[in-house]
């Protein structure tokens, strides 16, 4: 459960390695503050953390619960809750990791519980053992880290997904059509990726009022809001974009899907042409395969079969002819006419 538990004061670590928890919470009493960190850990062991440290129980259920949202929540006893969101790109399979971390700041302590593998926070903690002016400023310290480290990931992320728009877009652009699955899967990706950075801006703006952050760390916490402003008007694009291209697809599945009309259309025209070619023949056909004794006895020269053949063929085509020609001559119905708007028009019955 326990990743790394340390000790600093005067801007130093105070041992190597991790301590147990008692003896971190004893720490805490001798000055400067203690800062824990946790992996995934069980609701046991997170009661066990509460008790030891004194920590509110809705904190705690907040911190084993899974949130789409990042958020800060202050305590009476004046222990904060944090709960950010970290994202990870996996190149393998194309989608964004997630994890969340939920920190517990006070002024003697700092509690980081990790969910998700995307939540690494070794080089937070390295980073900011490297900067003893920083970490003599007190715990608040270590939340500019988390805070920093976390929005540094989201770069890489804006920049893959910004990779598979641009493919998705060439090919919708080109004339092609797009999985439009894919194109859904990415929106939902951009969707949940802005969910974890939009809510963050409340959480760093309020860390930034008075009182709140030392004045050794707001340039810090103001450069960290910039980077965060940037990331989330471009995640916010990026959404825009998508469904520009959702709709630029689906009008390319329109045409695609008109021109297979337009060929099956043609097929047909060229299917009923030859059926219409054998339709006489077929006429001739079944009307002497008619086994009537009339048939039979009157049908004894080549002339009368000449004239009957002729007759069955001619006398259909003349009657379609005729139906074609009075089809083509009928008057078409007119429109009926828009009536006026505002002028000579009656509005009311009361007029």
């Amino acid at each position: 459960m326990i990743v790394d538990c340390a000790h600093y004061r005067d801007g130093r670590r105070q041992d190597e390695g991790a301590m147990p928890l008692e003896q971190a919470a004893a720490r805490c009493r001798q000055g400067g503050f203690v800062w824990l960190g946790v992996f995934e850990p069980s609701p046991g062991e997170l009661d066990r953390v509460r008790e030891i440290f004194g920590l509110h129980e809705l904190a705690v259920e907040d911190a084993a619960a899974f949130h789409l949202r990042p958020k800060a929540e202050q305590y009476e006893d004046g222990t904060e809750l944090i709960i950010l969101r970290t994202a990870r790109y996996d190149d393998e399979r194309e989608e964004i990791d997630t994890g969340e971390i939920s920190v517990f700041l006070a002024d003697h302590f700092v509690i980081t519980v990790r969910q998700g593998i995307a939540s690494e926070l070794h080089e937070a903690r390295s980073r900011l053992e490297s900067r003893p002016e920083l970490l003599k400023t007190g715990s608040s310290s270590t939340l500019w880290a988390i805070l920093d480290q976390v929005v540094d990931s989201y770069a890489p992320v804006v920049g893959e997904l910004e990779r598979d728009i641009e493919q998705i877009e060439a090919t919708v652009f080109s004339g092609a059509v797009a999985p439009t699955e894919r194109i859904y899967s990415l929106r939902r990706e951009a969707t949940d990726f802005y969910r974890a950075v939009h809510p963050l801006l409340a959480v760093l703006t309020r860390r930034l009022q008075p009182g709140r952050t030392p004045p050794a760390l707001q340039p810090y916490m103001r450069d960290v809001h910039d980077h965060l402003l940037l990331v989330n008007e471009e995640v916010a694009a990026q959404r825009d974009l998508l469904t520009t291209v959702l709709e630029a697809n689906i009008a390319v599945i329109s045409v695609e899907q008109n021109k297979i009309n337009l060929r099956q259309s043609a097929t047909m025209e060229r299917l009923t042409i030859l059926a219409s070619v054998f339709l006489p023949l077929s006429f001739v056909v079944g009307f002497f395969g008619q086994n009537f004794a009339w048939l039979v006895t009157h049908i004894s020269s080549f002339t009368a079969f000449l004239t009957l053949t002729l007759l069955g063929v001619l006398l259909p085509c003349l009657l379609l002819y005729v139906w074609l020609r009075r089809r083509r001559n009928r008057p078409t119905p007119p429109l009926p006419e828009a009536s006026p708007v505002g002028r000579n028009a009656p509005t009311s019955s009361a007029q």
